[in-house]
């Protein structure tokens, strides 16, 4: 039976079946817009502006940005219910059983580094509801309801999404309209004057936002019924996801707009201060806390998914035990209090940047990753093979492994981060397009390559045992693919 709300999710990296399939799309809606809306959302939408550009071409540039990084994020959401299975788990039908562990190993880096660095702002928010002084009281209590929401799991995460969709457009809300009566929000927006670089670097930062959700997306839409229109995922998880990351960022390029505004310094204090102080204030810095416990819940959820996906791997194993999971989750959540409390100021600041140059090493995996199971697999996915480094896939997939090796490579030259400049980035006047050449070069290169080389199966193929219609067979069969029925079911009693 499927995992009850009041129990600890059963299921971790192995198929879901048809009989525990439940929910509806709308939950997907409400657990990515509570997510997104939120302070780090904030920050990043600040930091438009503090790039150069004037609010309203930052806001404009961070809506393109949003709506194509969110497509794409959307699509991988979009693959959840049709295979059952977790993200990073799907993709080593490109990289090989063990070649997943490439980009594995450096998602979980990122996801740490984002829950260490949400942390640290959580527990300022709780310790100003608190009134204590002591960062690490704050810093500990979040970290430990993260854990107890990431390890009851699947249920407990989305119910936490609505939750934090609720207090979020109330909280959100009124800190849309205090921007508007105690600091003009209208003329904030007014005179605008239009930068090239300083848009295209607004486009980059929000397209950048949504891509980095693509590595665990499916994670929390595998439990929906097997027949869910893919467009009904798609376009319930797009919607959450933009809108919720609009809203906030929008309110962040307004608050970097103010003049001699002090929001980079003290985003939590700041915030509590525009809403009115006191008692506002305390409604608004539980509105943080839900917003950043959402997101950091999925950091670790996904993180000790992901950490799972490498070790069995290697271990071959295609079922783990729930007390397994709840010690990857812990060890993540773990490890990640721990930088925060250890952090200085200029080590986060260090960290961050070093995550924020991590975020090419997605691209080129979500392109890879999109193309094969929508052009060249089209949907079609041997699931058994997924667990087996003698199976279908391989150990190794080496037209991926080195597809994803150039869509790194190609993205050199074009960076604009802190920690490195590219010369091709200089001769553009400093716009960061990296993440455009991280999506098409890889792209367009594993399109060739592999239909030239790979050989799906003619359907999708279920686990020994399977709910008859747990997974949709694929949209159509491929005459160059390798494999007839008995094939087929001789992969399936493997």
């Amino acid at each position: 039976m499927a995992a009850t709300s009041s129990t600890v999710e059963r299921r971790s990296i192995e198929f879901v079946p048809s009989s525990e399939r439940h929910g509806g799309v709308t939950q997907q809606f409400t657990l990515w817009f509570g997510a997104t809306l939120q302070i780090t959302a904030v920050v990043d939408g600040a930091l438009a502006v503090v790039f150069g550009a004037h609010a309203l071409w930052a806001i404009i540039g961070l809506l393109l940005g949003n709506l194509f990084g969110g497509a794409v994020m959307a699509l991988h959401s979009a693959q959840g219910p049709k295979l059952g299975l977790p993200q990073m788990i799907s993709s080593r039908a490109q990289f090989g059983v063990i070649g997943a562990a490439l980009p594995l190993v450096l998602v979980v880096l990122m996801y740490l580094g984002f829950a260490s660095t949400g942390t640290v702002l959580s527990g300022q928010a709780i310790n100003r509801i608190l009134h204590v002084d002591a960062p690490w009281v704050g810093i500990v209590i979040f970290g430990l309801i993260t854990f107890v929401v990431a390890a009851v799991g699947y249920r407990w995460i989305h119910g936490l999404g609505r939750i934090a969709t609720v207090l979020g457009m109330l909280g959100f809300a009124w800190i849309t309209i205090r921007i508007f009566t105690a600091y003009d929000g209208a003329h904030l927006l007014a005179d605008a004057t239009f930068g090239a670089v300083p848009f295209l670097l607004a486009i980059a930062l929000g397209a950048g936002w949504q891509l980095t959700f693509g590595p665990y997306v499916a994670d929390y839409s595998r439990y929906l019924p097997a027949d869910t229109p893919a467009r009904r995922t798609f376009t319930a998880t797009f919607a959450g996801s933009v809108l919720g990351s609009m809203w906030a960022m929008t309110i962040g390029a307004l608050l970097a707009s103010i003049p001699h505004s002090s929001f980079l310094d003290n985003q939590v204090g700041f915030v509590g201060e525009l809403a009115g102080g006191g008692l506002i204030a305390l409604v608004i810095y539980l509105v943080i806390v839900s917003g950043k416990l959402t997101i950091n819940t999925l950091n670790a959820y996904g993180g000790a998914m992901t950490m799972l996906t490498t070790v069995t791997g290697f271990s071959k194993r295609s079922v783990v035990r729930p007390a397994l999971r709840l010690v990857f989750v812990f060890t993540f959540l773990a490890l990640s209090v721990v930088i925060a409390l250890a952090a200085s100021a200029d080590f986060l600041d260090n960290f961050k940047n070093f995550v924020l140059l991590l975020l090419m090493v997605f691209t080129p995996w979500s392109a890879i990753n999109l193309v094969d199971f929508y052009l060249v697999s089209r949907e079609r996915v041997d699931i058994p093979a997924l667990y087996d480094p003698e199976g279908r896939y391989g150990a190794f997939d080496v037209p991926a492994l080195i597809t994803y090796v150039i869509g790194i490579l190609v993205q050199i030259p074009f960076l604009a981060q802190s920690m490195y400049t590219g010369p091709l980035t200089k001769m553009l006047g400093g716009a960061d397009v990296s993440w455009i050449v991280g999506l098409v070069v890889p792209g367009a290169i594993f399109l060739v390559w592999g239909r030239a080389t790979r050989r799906p199966p003619e359907r999708t193929i279920l686990p020994e045992g399977a709910d008859d219609g747990a997974a949709t067979t694929g949209a159509g069969v491929d005459p160059d693919a390798d494999g007839d029925a008995a094939h087929d079911a001789e992969e399936v009693r493997r």
